[in-house]
């Protein structure tokens, strides 16, 4: 498309009901440095002189289809950017196609996952702090434990609450979701539902962790509240979160909305072992798997829900039998973090593996690793590049000049 790239804009008011945008939460500084040598990036739309006067541009706005092609946008998108100098996509959450046949693009996004879209200072320093201090006391484990109204309501997982519950958890899907029939005996048969926190620490447990254990939680406000997380607590009561791990002012200020959340992610991706428990439509936990695989291969722990919800009905049908080794068995099949072939319906963005990956020897040459200076040999391709441009500028200008002349 040979475009320009205006800052994107992060809408953390829908949900967060905040304006910090990605200036808020994000380096841009890093953001436009990172990328500099695959795409030119401003802040905002650039005005334009025309007969002599100021003109600002105002961007065509254009929703791109789900999960659209690259000709989408080489075809669709490039002519009305030509037509209106400007293009405003949105909403763009999953409108690019997962799986393109084009290893560099996919590398791309890894570096603008991983390396482009780093935290602001003030995020960085919280986080570490937290993690310095759980480290201080041995190993902990983050867990985000997604049990909250908007997601159960999405799930359609209703039985389990109270009618009162119930009526809330209904009037928020049909003011926010699509209408479709959910039978909740149905969803949580193929694992459609999130886990409980009981069910949470049950996999645990079974697995071999104590009561000792060290669980960091990136939670939100619990659905259900108390009556959930007794259970787990009794499990494991050496529970943590931002708040209770850091008190200073800095922590205070920072921790609201979609700051706390940027903190809870830094602490997730750092910590020994993380547990998602549900990786359904969750951005926060995919990209952190997908981030943590990239980093090192750091050991997570992914329930496979579909296979562990017959075990947990069993249990809730009075079946207890061999409880905790079916559910070892269940999760020894998972990678715990590991490389592995992506295979459908698993996103990119959960797993990388294998073209973010470099190889020292490869049967493809485009997977080779890069040299060592390969930023000094990128630097040189962008001065030779913009020199370049800064003749063919020179050159229309000149030839401009005689034309009037």
């Amino acid at each position: 498309m040979n475009a320009t790239l205006v800052l994107p804009e992060l809408d953390a008011n829908s949900f967060w009901h905040e304006k910090s945008g990605f200036h808020g939460i994000y380096d841009v500084e890093n953001f436009i440095r990172t990328l500099r040598y695959d795409v030119r990036i401003v802040e905002s739309i650039p005005d334009i002189r025309k007969n002599g006067k100021t003109k600002k541009i105002k961007p065509f706005q254009l929703r791109p289809p789900r999960d659209a092609p690259i000709s989408w946008y080489t075809s669709a998108a490039l002519e009305k950017m030509r037509e209106h100098g400007a293009i405003y996509l949105t909403p763009f959450s999953h409108r690019l196609a997962e799986e393109i046949d084009n290893p560099e693009y996919q590398r791309l996004r890894c570096r603008v996952n991983y390396h482009a879209l780093r935290f602001k200072p003030h995020i960085l320093r919280i986080s570490q702090s937290i993690v310095d201090k759980l480290r201080n006391q041995g190993h902990f484990m983050s867990i985000h434990l997604r049990f909250e109204m908007d997601m159960l309501a999405f799930a359609g997982c209703f039985d389990i609450f109270t009618p009162e519950e119930q009526k809330i958890l209904k009037k928020y899907r049909e003011e926010n979701f699509a209408k479709k029939r959910l039978v909740y005996s149905e969803r949580r048969a193929i694992g459609k539902c999130p886990l409980t926190p009981e069910e949470v620490g049950l996999i645990l447990r079974s697995m071999g962790f104590d009561n000792s254990t060290r669980i960091y939680l990136a939670a939100g406000d619990l659905f259900g509240g108390e009556r959930f997380m007794k259970p787990f607590r009794a499990l494991f009561p050496r529970l943590e979160n931002h708040s209770s791990v850091e008190s200073s002012e800095e922590l205070v200020e920072n921790v609201r909305g979609v700051t706390g959340s940027a903190v809870d992610y830094m602490v997730c991706l750092l910590s020994d072992i993380f547990m998602p428990t549900y990786d359904g439509p969750s951005n926060f936990a995919n990209n952190l798997l997908g981030h943590r695989l990239y980093y090192g291969f750091r050991t997570t722990i992914r329930p496979d829900r579909k296979a562990l919800a017959p075990i947990f009905i069993d249990r809730e049908n009075g079946r207890t039998t061999g409880f905790e080794e079916a559910i070892r068995r269940v999760m020894l099949g998972t990678h715990f973090g590991g490389p592995h072939d992506r295979i459908s319906p698993e996103s990119f963005y959960t797993n990388s593996w294998p073209e973010c990956f470099c190889q020292m020897s490869p049967k493809n040459p485009a997977d080779k690793c890069p040299p060592d200076n390969v930023l000094e040999i990128l630097n040189g391709q962008l001065v030779e590049s913009q020199t370049e441009n800064d003749l063919d500028v020179s050159t229309q200008s000149n030839s401009t000049t005689s034309v009037r002349r």
